[in-house]
């Protein structure tokens, strides 16, 4: 299985000069934010496969127009081809009160607090998707850019196989696009594209019961998917 993986920038063999053979294998796409959503309803009609996204800290035009045709994922889990994919957008808080996709420490600590609900129901988490990287990892030394410390407790209590996180751009100088986080999880950042190939896996069996556990938390956040 492929993952098309954006971030920041739109890039312009993927929009202005698309070439179907840039995206040929793709299964998947996933924003981790900052992006147009005229960009991400191009790729995911052009390319016709499902686009999962999380919101960046300028994405405020999601409100007016969110992407359509594409999946949210922020504060819950996705399931793709045995795959459980949660996401948790938005950058640190360094301008403006109550400016929507930035978050202080502790508001973010509340949301992973809020997602545990569906990582208990589904079992773990196998991809996390976010904005912003985890603090020390990635990230740089300006508040702007601050990574998160509770995704860090997050990464070692479920040791998800990958973190796919942007914000960082490459032009800052201090860019690397994969690492290791000291749990284990493959940290990569998504700035522009990168296309990511991970094996193939069976979807899981559950029992009737953890079924329905599943369906009731949708139900009860909204989604249906």
């Amino acid at each position: 299985m492929n993952i098309l993986a954006l971030s920041d920038t739109e890039v312009r063999h993927l929009y202005d000069y698309y070439n179907p053979r840039r995206t040929e294998g793709t299964d998947l796409i996933i924003s981790c934010g900052d992006l147009s959503a005229k960009y991400l309803e191009f790729l995911t009609t052009v390319v016709n496969k499902p686009l999962l996204y999380v919101n960046g800290n300028h994405d405020t035009h999601y409100h007016e127009h969110a992407p359509e045709g594409c999946i949210s994922i922020e504060d819950r889990i996705y399931e793709f081809k045995g795959y459980r994919i949660a996401g948790l957008g938005g950058s640190y808080k360094y301008k403006g009160l109550g400016k929507p996709y930035m978050y202080t420490e502790k508001q973010m600590e509340q949301r992973i607090r809020r997602l545990h609900r569906w990582i208990r129901a589904y079992g773990g988490i196998d991809i996390l998707v976010t904005h912003a990287p985890a603090e020390g990892f990635g990230d740089l030394d300006d508040l702007p850019h601050w990574g998160f410390d509770g995704f860090n407790d997050l990464l070692r209590e479920c040791r998800p196989k990958m973190m796919l996180y942007g914000h960082v751009h490459k032009e800052y100088g201090e860019f690397q696009r994969e690492m290791i986080h000291d749990s284990g999880t493959r940290l990569i950042n998504c700035y522009g594209s990168i296309m990511i190939p991970v094996e193939d896996r069976e979807p899981p069996q559950r029992t009737p019961l953890e079924e329905r556990r599943i369906r009731l938390l949708k139900w009860a956040d909204g989604k249906e998917y």
